[in-house]
């Protein structure tokens, strides 16, 4: 005796495909999409009449195969995973040193919209209060700075 007659299977798939719909909205990680477009195949063969499975191990391998072949061109063509933030404009912008680095301990620095930021210099040398610095890094919230060459505008 089946579980499912053959004739509720489109339905069963169907339920499957909205649940990993719901999956992947609430993860956003590009996962049981593939689960989702598999299970929207197999609303359509189980209308053949194949065993279910048949149908279970066509859902698996149409999955993993979908996942394996498409989902690194997904993930970098929507930039899935990766938070890109406004801080990152900052590198190579110039500030103004408000509080000295020091070895082995942190200054401030302001920025251009007077943001001020914790600062580190980049070899561990110290910046005077006053120095205008090129950031060259970001780690964290605290931006690595470098002193401006003079004579470079």
């Amino acid at each position: 005796m089946e579980i499912f007659s053959v004739s509720s299977m489109p339905y069963v798939w169907l339920a499957v495909m909205v649940l990993c719909i719901i999956i992947e909205a609430c993860t956003v990680a590009l996962t049981s999409v593939w689960g989702a477009i598999s299970a929207f195949v197999l609303v359509f063969v189980s209308r053949t009449g194949m065993p279910i499975h048949y149908q279970i191990l066509l859902f698996l391998v149409l999955a993993i195969v979908l996942m394996v072949c498409t989902r690194p061109f997904a993930v970098k063509k929507l930039h899935v995973g990766k938070e890109e933030t406004n801080a990152g404009a900052l590198i190579g912008s110039e500030v103004l040193v408000v509080r000295a680095v020091e070895p082995f301990q942190k200054g401030e620095a302001k920025g251009r919209g007077g943001v001020v930021w914790s600062a580190t210099s980049l070899n561990g040398q110290s910046i005077a209060h006053g120095v205008v610095c090129t950031v060259v890094d970001i780690k964290g919230n605290t931006l690595v700075i470098t002193p401006k060459e003079k004579g470079v505008n």
